[in-house]
């Protein structure tokens, strides 16, 4: 027999008429397999958007727990099935099929699953957070047989799949434009623009994420340094707390989602006991599921400084530490006596330090996009990264307009730093930043983010470091030879 002729899709992703008539029953104009929450939040926010969605799941219980929300929340158009060729067979050709599992051989097993029954042209998406390595052998081993294959970074939590999230495609541009219409829909708004837009070649999307969560710890870092600083420095309770960040969240520098959420969290007494905060009463322990830790191994790789992110990570493991910290602080001594300094001060020189170390967070994971980008060819548009992360992701933040607008001014910007706003904002700010780094220093306080992003800020604006000395250690003990300042070449000497 031969083969169902492939569905037409009018201007706005919809079936045509006419290849409505040709078919003799309804079909869906895409799939969804892996049903947890983020995948049962993103399945019913294609079907809001008037997509009729497949879904399939190796656990059927979820698959009818879908089904069932999507008739409490409005009847939307979503079908439910059990059996996979069953869920293959109800997508219009050429099919395309979102997959959301964990990350690694579920991914792998998942696809050869659904190839079994995938034709020539079809496409699969990956929309977990994927080293992006992997996504580029899958892509590879998907083309021979003639199935396309995107990775595709989804920001914004169980709400943001829900609701509108950031999304990060990567792939063949062909496979992008099949679905095109349901990732501008489904994704966040703002300003009449969607938070998504092809990203480049398989693997670019995944890489993105990455660096997108990398930021992302470099931000909840900082934060959680100012939180010790204003707790610890200036005596500040929750409720001054509270008030200090909702504050900081109206003004241009500091307004964001993290910075939002942090002062809701402040304010909530515990939902267990009847008395204090429930922030108090959270063990000091950071999880982590690899994204912050794949950044950091990708920035040595690219040969790119990325210090404050790693010093996020970092910090993450030495909370990882309780049992060892606690016997330590009964060993190990801090300064006997500590800086008095007012609160006010306090108040506002954090605010100050704590914006100037996030530029240097965002320089560093746009640096890192860049490398990639230049050595693989992706050709990935820097200002368009920043517009996406405007809305329905965790970095999410008024200041990603002003990133966008130093990229689209100078898309060769070598570093976010020299912007001229940008410079502007660091050497107005860089006094308090030292004030508050010298005053974490002087009262025992770790502050790693904040004072590895001066670090990143002094070495970068200085134009000679004492590098010299490490290279003619380097030529001494192992003939590595220099580069001299006075003439051209490469030289050795007799130590």
């Amino acid at each position: 027999a031969a083969p169902d002729p492939p569905l037409r899709y009018d201007s706005l992703g919809g079936i045509a008429a006419s290849s409505m008539a040709e078919e003799s029953s309804e079909l869906s104009r895409i799939g969804l397999y892996g049903l947890a929450v983020m995948g049962q939040n993103f399945a019913l926010n294609i079907a809001e958007h008037g997509f009729p969605i497949s879904v399939c799941n190796r656990s059927p219980g979820k698959v009818d727990t879908t089904v069932a929300r999507a008739e409490a929340e409005g009847n939307l158009p979503l079908k439910g099935f059990h059996e996979v060729e069953d869920f293959v067979k109800s997508i219009a050709k050429p099919r395309a099929i979102v997959i959301l599992v964990m990350a690694g051989a579920p991914v792998d097993s998942t696809i050869e699953l659904l190839s079994n029954y995938l034709e020539e042209g079809d496409c699969i998406i990956d929309g977990g957070n994927e080293w992006y390595p992997n996504s580029v052998r899958r892509g590879e081993m998907l083309k021979e047989k003639g199935i396309l294959f995107m990775g595709m970074g989804i920001s914004g939590g169980e709400e943001g799949a829900r609701h509108g999230p950031s999304l990060m495609p990567g792939g063949p541009k062909e496979a992008y434009d099949m679905v095109a219409p349901i990732l501008e829909s489904c994704a966040a708004q703002v300003d009449n623009e969607p938070c998504t837009f092809y990203i480049g070649p398989v693997g670019s999307g995944n890489y993105v994420k990455m660096v997108h969560n990398g930021i992302e710890y470099g931000d909840m870092q900082l934060i959680a340094e100012a939180y010790d600083i204003l707790k610890q420095c200036a005596g500040l309770g929750n409720d001054e707390l509270a008030e200090v960040f909702a504050a900081w969240n109206q003004t241009e520098e500091l307004d964001s989602f993290l910075i939002e959420i942090t002062s809701i969290i402040f304010t909530k007494k515990d939902d267990l006991e009847d008395d204090g905060y429930l922030v108090d009463k959270i063990l000091d322990k950071t999880g982590m599921k690899g994204t912050g830790r794949w950044t950091i191994q990708e920035a040595a790789e690219q040969s790119v400084a990325a210090s404050t992110m790693a010093a996020a990570l970092d910090g993450r493991y030495m909370s990882a530490r309780k049992d060892e910290r606690v016997t330590a602080s009964a060993i190990l001594e801090g300064p006997s006596q500590v800086p008095s300094v007012a609160k006010e001060q306090i108040i506002a020189d954090v605010k100050d330090a704590l914006y100037a170390a996030k530029i240097c967070s965002y320089a560093q994971g746009m640096s890192l996009i860049r490398a990639a980008s230049d050595k693989m060819n992706w050709g990935i548009n820097l200002s368009e990264c920043a517009r996406i992360w405007r809305g329905g992701c965790i970095i999410r933040a008024r200041f990603l307009d002003r990133i966008r607008a130093a990229f689209t001014a100078d898309p060769k910007l070598p570093n976010l730093m020299i912007d001229p706003a940008f410079s502007s904002d660091l050497n107005q700010r860089q006094a308090a930043w030292r004030r508050i780094v010298s005053l974490a220093v002087a009262s025992g306080i770790a502050v790693p983010g904040l004072a590895a992003s001066l670090n990143y800020f002094d070495s970068y604006r200085r134009p000679r470091l004492p590098a010299n000395l490490t290279q003619a250690q380097r030529d001494f003990f192992g003939g590595h030879s220099y580069e001299r300042t006075d003439r051209s070449g490469n030289f050795h000497c007799e130590w």
